[in-house]
Formats: C-alpha cells, sequence, structure tokens
C-alpha cells in the first residue's frame, strides 16, 4: 500500500521536477554505494574543457554532499519550491521551467569560473526559492517557528541561517543574485516602458515539453502548491494565508 502511494505521489510530480530530484537522489545514493566518487563530479573547468569531462557541467548540480542534514534540507527545498514553481506560474509551460534551468545553470557555470565553487546544487536551489518568493510577495513564511515574515524575505532568511551554522554565504549569494537576474528580465523588464521579453523560450523546447502532454502527470490543487504534507505545526518552510 505504502509503496503504491509512493508510486501515485511520484508520477503526480510535474515532470521537470521529478527529472531533477530523480537524478539528485539517484546521484546521491551512486556516491553513498560507491559506484562513483565525488571527484568523478565536481565541476573543474580543466577536466571540462582539456580533456573533455562535459558531464561534470550537469552532475555538479546534482550533489548536495553525503546524506544527512545538508542533504536532506537541500533536497526538500529543492523539491518543494522547484515544483510550486512548476505548478504555479510556469504551469503548462514546461518548456519555459526548462529554459530557465539552463539559463540559471549557464550562469552559475560562468560565476562559478570565478569563485571556489566546486557543486552548484545548493545555490541552484536558493534560485528556484528566490525566484518562488518573488512571483509570490503576499505569502507568509514561518520559519522553524522563530519567526514570521512575508516570502520575499525568505532566500534572505536562509542566508542569514548559513552564515549561523558557519557556512559559506557565497552559494546563497550566488543563488539570490542569478535569481534576481532571471526575475529582472523576465518580469520586470518586460513591464517598463519600453522593454519586451529578453529570456525567449527556444522553440524546438517548446516542441519538445510543450506539444506533448504527459498521461501520468495530475497536478496538484492549487492551494496546496508543491503537494508536500508539512503537517499541522509550525514547520520549516510552510506559507500560511495571509489574514
Amino acid at each position: 500500500m505504502a509503496a503504491q502511494t509512493f508510486q501515485q505521489e511520484y508520477m503526480q510530480m510535474p515532470p521537470v521536477t521529478r527529472a531533477y530530484t530523480t537524478a539528485c537522489v539517484l546521484t546521491t545514493l551512486a556516491v553513498q554505494l560507491d559506484i562513483i566518487t565525488p571527484f568523478q563530479i565536481y565541476f573543474n573547468p580543466e577536466l571540462i574543457f582539456r580533456h573533455y569531462q562535459v558531464w561534470r557541467l550537469v552532475t555538479n548540480f546534482l550533489y548536495f554532499g553525503p546524506i544527512g542534514f545538508n542533504f536532506l534540507f537541500n533536497m526538500i527545498f529543492a523539491y518543494r519550491y522547484c515544483r510550486m514553481l512548476e505548478e504555479g506560474s510556469f504551469r503548462g509551460r514546461t518548456a519555459d521551467f526548462f529554459f530557465m534551468f539552463v539559463f540559471g545553470g549557464c550562469l552559475m557555470i560562468l560565476l562559478a569560473l570565478f569563485v571556489n565553487l566546486v557543486f552548484l546544487g545548493s545555490a541552484f536551489t536558493i534560485m528556484l526559492v528566490y525566484i518562488w518568493s518573488r512571483r509570490n510577495p503576499y505569502v507568509r513564511m514561518n520559519f522553524f517557528g522563530l519567526m514570521t515574515f512575508q516570502a520575499p524575505y525568505l532566500p534572505w532568511v536562509l542566508l542569514g541561517f548559513s552564515l549561523l551554522l558557519g557556512n559559506s554565504i557565497i552559494v546563497d549569494l550566488m543563488g539570490i543574485a542569478i535569481g534576481h537576474i532571471y526575475y529582472f528580465f523576465e518580469d520586470v523588464f518586460p513591464q517598463q516602458p519600453g522593454g519586451f521579453r529578453v529570456l525567449k523560450t527556444p522553440a524546438f523546447l517548446k516542441y519538445l515539453f510543450d506539444s506533448h502532454g504527459d498521461p501520468d502527470y495530475n497536478p496538484l490543487p492549487e492551494d496546496r502548491p508543491g503537494g508536500f504534507a508539512w503537517g499541522q505545526g509550525q514547520q520549516l518552510g510552510r506559507e500560511e494565508p495571509q489574514n
């Protein structure tokens, strides 16, 4: 029964969210079982451009470290906000959502050439959180039951949380910066006098993603975007309706 429930929930995930989270889990399990090592998948420009290990351009986004708090924290946030974006503002626009992945990933790779980061998955998660938070400015958040704030402050709360844990905030700043670049070009600049859409999804992506529906995909109700059962108490990242 539990297996059937899990399979049903898994197949109800929108396609890009399902593919990304599955790839993250499988990559982590492969490292945990010693099938591969982190040294084979981390971002290394010399190995990519001189030894043609091009898979590193993708695999560095799929590993959050060994199974533990950091992995679970990042996976929960990646799953939740990736799914809420895909089922919310990107509903019916899978190609545009995938193009956002490509755009954000490419910018992160360019920045990673100048900073000492070898795994970019955490920064990518912050980018997803930032874009969702700017598109849902009136949603109230509750963080660990300690504070309540509006959604646009969530990325900065996570940055402060990283600082308290002694982690580098470069990851958070990169995710926030690239999320803001996407948000500005997609949501702000086109609305300005004389503005226009800078980011246009290529036609071949629209053909691949939007012309063929997924028969197993069943989107969840709008009043529970993301579909993650956070429980009845005050939980991490849970939204509260504004009065």
